[in-house]
C-alpha cells in the first residue's frame, strides 16, 4: 500500500510555489487536496456568505491546480470552498471552475458537497435537545437560531468519501474539517483511520509543519502502519519537532483531535527522521464515537458599526491618551443621551490606540511611549443610522477636544476625508455546537455536474 496525497498550500488564495508543485507532481500523487478557508478572520465571511480571498487570485491558483489534475488524471479536492463553505460560496467556486474548464478546454465531472443548514431544522433539533454546546459556546435560543444569516455543518471523512465515490474529477466541498480533506481518500483505500487522521492534522496547513512555512507544497505517503511526510521545496525541511509541533496548532489539546465520528489520540505517537528528508509517523490511535456528531457554525447580525480615525502627535496628548479619550467618550455619551435618546446599553464606543495597545488593550505590558498615536474609534449600535450620528458627534471632539479648560483648542489630524466610515452589519458567532445524526449524510447533500 502506498497512497500519496499532494498538498500545494495551507489555503487556496495565499499563493504557493509552482516549481515545487511541479516537483510534487513527479511523485505521482493519487489526489491533490487543498483547503479553501476557515473562521480565522472572524464571523463576517460566514455572516455574509462571501469569500475572504479575491476572485482573481483564487481563479489563478485554482487554474494551476486544474492543469495539474488534468495532467495526471487524478481527483482534485477542495474543502471549505469560498472561505466559509456556505452553499452560496460553493456555487461561487463552481462558477470559477466552469469558467476555467471552458478556458482550458477541459471536459470534467464535478461533485459538490453542500453543507448549509436549514434554520428551521436546526431550531427543531435545538427544541428536541439534539444540540450540545462545545466549550465556551454562547447561549442560544430559538430566536437567535431563526435570525442566523448562515449556518453550516462541518463535513468529515464520511461525507467527503461519499463525494469522492462519485468518481468526479473535481470535488468542491462546503465547510469541512481541515484534517478530513487529507484523511478521506487514504481511509477509502484501506489506510488505518488513526494514521489517516493524524496525517490529516499534520498536513492540514501545508508547509506549516516544516522549517519554512512559506514554501507551501508537501507530500504525504501512506503505508500500512504509518505515514511519511516531506516538503517538496528544495529549501525546506521537516524534523520530528516541526511535524509533532503542528498538533498544537489551533488545537486546545496537543494529544487529542476531535473530529466527526470520534477522536484522535497521539499520546503514543512516534516521529522518526528518515534519510530521504521525510519524517515517518506511527503510533496514533483512533477512538470511535458511537454517537455521530457534526459541529455547527452559525452567525447572526448583532448590530451595525462605524469607525473613525484621528492621528495625534502632541506629546501631552500622546502621554495622556487614555484620559483624553475618556473625556471625549463622556462628552459624547451626554450628547447622545440628550439628542438621540439612546440608552447606554444600546450602543458602544470603543477606543483603540494604534501604536500603543491597539492589539492587546489592557493586557499590554510594554510601557514605551510612541511619538504619535492613531486613535481608532469603533461605534456599535442597533441601527446604522445611529452609528453615523454618534460618529458625527465624535467628529469635532476627535479633532479639537482639549484636556484643559483654560487653553486654546488643539487641532489633530484626520488622515482621510471623511474621517468616519460605515462598516455595515456587525456579525457574531452564535453557534459553536454539535448536532447528533443517525446517518453522516443526513444534513448534507451532493450535486453532480458534467462540463
Amino acid at each position: 500500500m502506498n497512497i500519496k496525497v499532494l498538498v500545494p498550500t495551507g489555503a487556496l488564495g495565499i499563493t504557493y510555489c509552482k516549481k515545487a508543485l511541479d516537483r510534487g507532481l513527479k511523485e505521482k500523487p493519487d489526489i491533490i487536496v487543498v483547503d479553501g478557508g476557515s473562521t480565522d478572520s472572524g464571523p463576517a465571511y460566514l455572516g455574509k456568505g462571501k469569500s475572504k480571498y479575491s476572485r482573481s487570485s483564487t481563479k489563478s491558483e485554482w487554474k494551476t491546480l486544474m492543469v495539474a489534475r488534468e495532467k495526471l488524471k487524478i481527483p482534485l479536492l477542495i474543502g471549505s470552498a469560498g472561505t466559509c463553505g456556505t452553499d452560496k460560496t460553493v456555487d461561487w467556486f463552481l462558477e470559477i471552475t466552469k469558467e476555467l474548464a471552458k478556458e482550458l478546454n477541459q471536459n470534467i465531472k464535478i461533485t459538490l458537497l453542500k453543507c448549509s443548514q436549514s434554520k428551521k431544522n436546526i431550531n427543531k433539533a435545538f427544541l428536541n435537545k439534539n444540540l450540545s454546546p462545545l466549550n465556551n459556546a454562547p447561549k442560544i435560543s430559538s430566536k437567535k437560531i431563526i435570525n442566523c444569516t448562515n449556518i453550516v455543518g462541518l463535513a468529515g471523512v464520511e461525507q467527503i468519501t461519499e463525494a469522492i465515490n462519485t468518481k468526479a474529477d473535481i470535488i468542491i466541498c462546503g465547510r469541512s474539517t481541515d484534517a478530513s480533506l487529507i484523511a478521506s481518500l487514504p481511509i477509502m483505500k484501506g489506510v488505518d483511520e488513526a494514521i489517516a487522521w493524524h496525517a490529516g492534522k499534520i498536513g492540514e496547513c501545508g508547509a506549516f509543519c516544516t522549517t519554512n512555512p512559506r514554501s507551501g507544497v508537501i507530500l504525504i505517503s501512506f503505508q500500512k502502519n504509518g505515514f511519511f511526510i516531506k516538503p517538496v521545496s528544495n529549501n525546506t525541511k521537516v524534523t520530528p519537532y516541526t511535524v509533532s509541533a503542528h498538533m498544537v496548532y489551533e488545537n486546545s489539546n496537543p494529544f487529542t483531535l476531535i473530529e466527526p465520528g470520534g477522536h484522535l489520540d497521539v499520546k503514543n505517537a512516534i516521529y522518526e527522521k528518515q534519510k530521504d528528508g521525510s519524517v515517518y509517523v506511527t503510533g496514533a490511535n483512533w477512538v470511535k464515537d458511537n454517537n455521530y456528531k457534526i459541529k455547527l457554525e452559525g452567525t447572526y447580525v448583532e448590530g451595525y458599526q462605524s469607525i473613525s480615525i484621528v492621528l495625534i502627535r502632541d506629546e501631552t496628548y500622546v502621554t495622556s491618551i487614555k484620559k483624553w479619550s475618556k473625556q471625549v467618550e463622556n462628552k459624547v455619551k451626554k450628547i447622545v443621551e440628550s439628542s438621540l435618546s439612546l440608552k447606554k446599553k444600546n450602543y458602544k464606543i470603543q477606543f483603540r490606540f494604534v501604536g500603543k495597545n491597539a492589539t492587546l488593550g489592557s493586557l499590554e505590558r510594554k510601557t514605551v511611549e510612541p511619538n504619535e498615536i492613531g486613535v481608532l474609534v469603533v461605534v456599535t449600535a442597533k441601527k446604522q443610522y445611529e452609528c453615523e450620528e454618534i460618529s458625527k458627534i465624535l467628529n469635532p471632539l476627535l479633532l479639537h477636544h482639549s484636556l484643559f479648560k483654560k487653553t486654546e483648542l488643539p487641532t489633530f489630524s484626520f488622515p482621510l476625508s471623511p474621517p468616519s466610515f460605515n462598516i455595515g452589519k456587525k456579525y457574531a458567532f452564535c453557534l459553536n455546537h454539535v448536532i447528533s445524526v443517525k446517518n453522516p449524510m443526513d444534513i448534507f447533500k451532493l450535486e453532480k455536474y458534467s462540463i
